[in-house]
């Protein structure tokens, strides 16, 4: 199993030290059970992302399923170059819409121009570094670099700022009638540093707990 780039234990210890409100939702929430998913490479971790995309999990596994058995030995068989090697109208047949063969072909082509790195090299560069690499290839945005960063890599400090289920998750952790802007979930993250990324998955926590306590979340344009 991959391992996280920091210590958990560590991580609740000071999250629970610098911000109080943050540990009872730790204390309410348990123990940390924040899983990563193995990756066989930074391309398949990101064309399984592009297929994922907008869909929900059980029509995205199929999908994907589908895609994968074009290739020898299923998802284990799927490279860059095999990709570019299948036409369109199999990839397609496979229920993929226009724009996602569009990205995976972008993406495909990117890694086999050394523009993807490979895993081990990805573990060597900096969030920014992979951030910058990553969201090059037409349809990958910054959430989805950030994703792969936290639960792919288990990287330590990462707050994905536009992610709506984290900023509602604050409103309720934090019982504000509104989601929180970009800037102030920012502001209020800088003192979670440098473990953002548990904080988040705690934040996270609170989705998945009875709110009938919790005031009512509406939403304010910006």
């Amino acid at each position: 199993m991959p391992a996280f780039g920091f210590e958990p234990a560590e991580a609740i210890a000071h999250l629970r030290a610098v911000d109080p409100g943050l540990a009872s939702v730790i204390d309410a929430a348990g123990p940390f059970a924040m899983e990563l998913k193995k990756a066989r490479s930074v391309f398949a971790a990101l064309a399984e992302a592009i297929v994922y995309q907008q869909l929900s999990n059980k029509a995205a596994a199929t999908i994907f399923g589908r895609l994968c058995g074009n290739f020898p030995r299923g998802p284990a068989g799927l490279t860059a170059e095999r990709l570019l090697e299948l036409s369109d109208a199999r990839i397609r047949a496979a229920g993929i819409s226009r724009p996602k063969l569009k990205s995976l072909r972008d993406l495909a082509r990117r890694t086999t121009a050394g523009e993807i790195p490979t895993l081990a090299r990805a573990r060597r560069m900096t969030d920014a570094e992979i951030i910058e690499r990553l969201i090059a290839v037409h349809g990958i945005g910054r959430w989805s670099a950030e994703m792969f960063l936290m639960f792919r890599l288990g990287r330590p400090d990462v707050l994905p700022l536009d992610d709506y289920s984290l900023r509602k998750a604050y409103a309720v952790a934090f019982r504000n009638r509104t989601l929180p802007s970009r800037d102030i979930l920012e502001k209020h993250g800088q003192k979670w540093r440098p473990y953002r990324t548990a904080a988040s998955w705690y934040l996270w926590a609170t989705l998945n707990r009875p709110q009938s306590r919790s005031p009512r979340v509406t939403v304010t344009l910006e």
